[in-house]
């Protein structure tokens, strides 16, 4: 992977060679291994190094975007010159503020070493332990484990720099037993704090409990979320209400509820790059250090994420919390690093308190149906079980959910005291009454 100063380098390169009034440079450089299992065999093993130099060029109010692989001077002066002319054929963009005169990101998380350093032989090894559980078991697993180690820089002509490094280990195992499956996920910054057989033991256990499914018919359920599909529901939600793009184009729940209670006043969400808990990202692609922004405070609408753009456009205008995506950016600011607070209860006493009901792993195919309603609808998947009498009695056959988001949430009865990295959204499991189904796969 390129150095520091070679990425640094490329901005300064970028920056000198540009002749539009405005330019920004991001650089993204970094390393990625895999190992992947199915049929409890390891069966790939890749590794790849990448680098993408995004240039943003702005005359006036009209923006080019060119992007390259080639660190060469000759093919970064010409993607240089290609940005600058696309923002001359492009039409003008009356709410572009400018790039922002951005301060520099405080130091972000040293990267985790053993990540760096990690080879095929340790990645296979840890894969392993969830293959002797899988065998020992008669399940067959599949999976992956990837490991990355990556560099981000931001430079503007305006004097924004930035640099961070980052590292990322994230392992997945799926069990089957027949129809039955079970999951489990990490996603993690060290490598070393893997812990496979955790993983593998809770996949395994939950092929095992659904491995004589049943049907159920579709109707409101108590359900008892586990971290993963709570973590689902939070990035819809953040990615089309906690938006400031779509605030402002009045395709957000904010529109009618900012400032009122749209869930159980227990719960409080907030995004919060540096929150060591989960995968840290010190600033946005524009270089914006990221603010620790609260969305709910118990139970209550109270914020949103900004870009630049979405920041002036504001009434009033604000500043930049620091949650631009790269450029071209057609779906406005969006909350990666979310966090739901924990509660007081524990596992145990989140499933003895359901009388009957559902325990839900994760969803899958999830998409909105209404993004003003917060409706979401999508499937279960690895590992849906009914509950009676607060005992996991059989699995079930996957059911399809049609459920408004701030609905469950404001239906939450009780809030796990142990929360899980899931994706871009750490959350405990929730328990939530009335909890709507509409349909049941066929196999």
């Amino acid at each position: 992977m390129l150095d520091r100063a070679e990425v640094e380098g490329i901005c300064d390169l970028v920056l000198e060679a540009s002749s539009a009034e405005e330019t920004e440079v991001v650089v993204t450089a970094g390393e990625e291994a895999l190992t992947r299992y199915a049929n409890n065999l390891i069966h790939q093993n890749v590794w790849e190094a990448n680098l993408s130099v995004s240039i943003r060029a702005v005359v006036g109010k009209k923006i080019g975007v060119a992007s390259t692989n080639d660190a060469r001077p000759e093919a970064l002066r010409q993607a240089v010159e290609q940005a600058a002319l696309l923002a001359s054929l492009a039409p003008e963009n009356p709410e572009f503020p400018g790039l922002p005169a951005a301060p520099p990101a405080e130091p972000g998380p040293v990267p985790s070493p053993a990540t760096i350093a990690a080879t095929p032989r340790q990645r296979g090894e840890v894969v392993a332990q969830v293959l002797e559980i899988a065998r020992g078991a008669d399940l067959v697993a599949s999976g992956a484990l990837e490991t990355s180690h990556s560099a981000l820089a931001v430079a503007n002509s305006r004097g924004a720099r930035a640099y961070t490094e980052m590292t990322r280990a994230s392992m997945s195992a799926v069990m089957t037993l027949g129809e039955s499956s079970g999951r489990a996920d990490a996603y993690l910054v060290d490598f070393t704090d893997l812990d496979p057989a955790a993983l593998g033991r809770t996949a395994a256990d939950k092929a095992l409990a659904g491995r004589d499914l049943q049907r159920l018919e579709p109707g409101p359920y108590t359900v008892l979320l586990e971290p993963s599909a709570v973590a689902n529901l939070l990035m819809a939600l953040g990615q089309s209400g906690f938006n400031a793009l779509a605030y402002q184009e009045k395709r957000s729940f904010l529109c009618e509820k900012l400032g009122k209670r749209v869930m159980d006043a227990r719960l409080n969400l907030v995004d919060d790059g540096r929150d060591l808990r989960g995968l840290p990202m010190i600033f946005d692609f524009e270089g914006v250090p990221k603010q620790r922004v609260e969305l709910v405070k118990d139970g209550v609408a109270v914020g949103m994420v900004h870009d630049t753009r979405t920041a002036a456009q504001a009434d009033p205008p604000v500043a930049s919390t620091g949650h631009a995506l790269p450029a071209p950016n057609p779906w406005g600011p969006v909350p990666i690093n979310l966090f739901l607070e924990s509660g007081p209860d524990s596992r145990e006493e989140m499933l003895a308190s359901v009388e009957r009901g559902l325990l839900v792993t994760r969803f899958h195919y999830t998409n909105l149906v209404h993004p003003l309603h917060t409706v979401l609808t999508g499937m279960t998947r690895d590992g849906t079980f009914l509950v009676e009498g607060g005992q996991i009695v059989a699995g079930v056959h996957n059911m399809r959910f049609t459920q408004s988001i701030l609905e469950a949430l404001d239906k939450v009865e009780r809030i796990g005291d142990k929360g899980v990295q899931c994706g871009y959204a750490w959350a405990p499991a929730l328990t939530v009454r009335d909890f709507i189904f509409t349909g049941v796969s066929q196999s």
